[in-house]
């Protein structure tokens, strides 16, 4: 099939923290994502996709630019006053598509960063979206849990006016939620902060999408729509309230999929469905925080079989849902165990829309088109990354080899506690595994994790003594990927 023929429309829903278990067409039980479903009924479903990092930021920069996140030296979240991450002369994946005629737009949820060294709040967020090909941008700057609580259009804040300006160090007015942090980082500007309603961020997000792709008429387009859900603060509007058996977390999971079903039907009612990629995927893993305890004690297991959560190199951590659509090109409800990564989305534009990677770009991507028709990608391993970069692993084949001890996550050993996580949350939830008891690290495990996947895929037992040779490959894999020693922007202290 000629990919790069077709040129279709795309569209890439981007979930934050959406667990592998998190969707009723993987099993999910307490709550129901029929939107969500239906798209893995009309395409394919892989069963074995992963974020390359297991946290939000590193995770994007891998999506955006098709590079290790470890390369940048970016292991963790960025905040308030951290500049772009991502080098404006990178290739990402809407540049590359505006380069083959597609405009482009990015909405929702942004956490990369602006600016060149610090966002400047009260002028120009420059550069950010635009200057990494996107055409529009509408959003949540940072993330819904931290500050600024307003909404960034292009370069600058939505209400934001000169005599009403922002203030650090002062306390914002905005809606005091639980798991909502750090409102006293930034204040002022009343005006934008009055514009942004947790409630309502989602139905908000939605309504410039569907206006959006409603604009585009018959030019081609590539949006990709970045949702907040189900990060925390868990605030579904009041409508998705109470509709799930599993608390807040299923009702905002149940926003998510209304998300989507408004995204598949303005796309029908466009008539350009049918000439319109869909790729329906996580940043990362479900986060055992304190409303996923919550819903864990319900009887709803975020990441499905799989061990660990967000942050962890567990597989819980990254494995994530992967579904496209494409009618006529992908056949319906088949499934996919090919290892597939989101840093592959950039080879994977280039192919599709005729264009080609400049040297050095988009190092670590594969074209994953092959993979939607059934046949197989040329993938020898798959760099992985969680929160601690002590704990960088490597997946090849069914082998999968982590550098550290414990899950290189949140390690709290508190119930109820937001960073909650490692070998107690293990056992708090009632997994296995040979190196943890007590939710402990065993004194005698190894100091390293080998697990095979193919007949162990909720890594119930450390093989590292059991296989030396295969853990002197792995080891000898990993260190061929020496980190970055200094970068700016690396989000990390």
């Amino acid at each position: 099939m000629g990919f790069a023929d077709e040129q279709p429309n795309i569209v890439l829903i981007f979930a934050d923290d959406l667990g592998y278990g998190d969707l009723s067409c993987n099993g999910a039980t307490k709550l129901q994502t029929p939107n969500i479903d239906r798209l893995a009924k009309e395409g394919r479903r892989f069963t074995d996709a992963h974020s390359a990092s297991a946290v939000c930021t590193p995770s994007r920069y891998a999506l955006l630019t098709g590079e290790y996140p470890h390369r940048k030296n970016l292991y963790a979240p960025v905040f308030l006053k951290t500049g772009l991450v991502i080098d404006p002369d990178q290739q990402t994946i809407a540049s590359v598509s505006k380069d083959a005629g597609y405009e482009t737009a990015i909405i929702g949820k942004w956490h990369l960063g602006f600016g060149e060294k610090t966002p400047d709040w009260n002028g120009e967020l420059k550069p950010g979206p635009l200057e990494l090909g996107f055409d529009y941008y509408f959003g949540v700057p940072v993330v819904n849990s931290h500050p600024p609580f307003v909404y960034v259009e292009n370069h600058r804040v939505v209400g934001l006016v000169p005599e009403d300006p922002f203030v650090y160090g002062k306390k914002a007015k905005t809606q005091e939620i639980p798991e909502k942090m750090k409102l006293d980082n930034i204040g002022g500007a009343d005006a934008a902060h009055a514009f942004y309603d947790d409630y309502q961020v989602g139905t908000t997000l939605t309504k410039k999408a569907v206006q959006w792709i409603k604009e585009r008429g018959e030019n081609k387009f590539f949006l990709c729509l970045s949702t907040t859900n189900i990060h925390h603060p868990f605030t579904p509007a009041p409508r998705f309230q109470g509709t799930s058996e599993c608390g807040l977390y299923g009702d905002f999971v149940h926003e998510l999929d209304w998300i989507v079903g408004e995204v598949v039907k303005t796309l029908e009612e466009q008539g350009v469905a049918d000439n319109t990629l869909i790729i329906f995927t996580s940043d990362n893993g479900g986060m055992l925080n304190h409303t996923g305890q919550e819903t864990w004690s319900m009887g709803h297991a975020l990441n499905g079989p799989h061990l660990g959560f967000k942050f962890d190199a567990w597989e819980g951590g990254h494995r994530v849902p992967f579904i496209v659509r494409w009618p006529g090109k992908v056949e319906a409800g088949s499934t996919s165990d090919e290892l597939i990564c989101n840093v592959d989305m950039i080879a994977s534009f280039a192919a599709l829309t005729g264009q080609t990677l400049q040297d050095g770009q988009g190092q670590d991507s594969v074209n994953i088109l092959p993979a939607l028709t059934g046949r197989s990608v040329e993938r020898d391993h798959l760099l992985l990354s969680p929160f601690r970069k002590s704990h960088l692993s490597i997946r090849k084949g069914k082998w999968m080899f982590i550098g550290g001890q414990g899950g290189g996550g949140f390690t709290s050993k508190e119930v109820g506690n937001h960073g909650f996580g490692g070998p107690a949350a293990i056992t708090f939830t009632g997994r296995e595994n040979s190196d943890i008891e007590n939710g402990k690290i065993k004194k005698d495990a190894p100091p390293s994790q080998l697990y095979d996947l193919k007949n162990d895929p909720t890594q119930t037992t450390n093989l590292y003594n059991s296989y030396p040779e295969v853990v002197q490959e792995m080891e000898a894999l990993l260190k061929s990927y020496k980190p970055a020693t200094s970068q700016k922007n690396n989000g990390t202290k």
